[in-house]
């Protein structure tokens, strides 16, 4: 599933690299991992997105190929309700998919 069929739709993006943690906002919202190609691979959500940036950074999980391709892009969207948003992006991707995204093994909300 592309990155785009989500709602409401991640529009901040940058690219997935250490060297550019320093743009992604300490704030919180929730965020997804995509492709090259914007296939979706990973949803979550944050109390401060650039730390989970770097914490994904050093996660062999989330850096290593998949069978989609690897994590090239972190999106996110700022929000106060990052359960709600996640919830929903999950539900949008077990609709399309008929599971979740592959990096993700807990349906359930846990923020960090």
């Amino acid at each position: 599933m592309k990155i785009d069929m989500l709602t409401p739709q991640p529009v901040e993006y940058e690219i997935f690299k250490r060297s550019r943690e320093r743009f992604i906002p300490e704030k919180s919202g929730c965020y997804a991992l995509a492709t090259f190609a914007k296939e979706l691979l990973y949803v979550g959500l944050a109390k401060n997105l650039r730390t989970r940036m770097k914490n994904h950074l050093s996660s062999d999980e989330k850096t290593a190929p998949t069978a989609l391709g690897r994590a090239t892009y972190f999106y996110w969207f700022e929000s106060l309700e990052m359960e709600k948003v996640e919830r929903t992006w999950m539900n949008i991707h077990i609709q399309h998919e008929g599971k979740l995204p592959v990096l993700n093994t807990v349906y359930s909300p846990v923020s960090g």
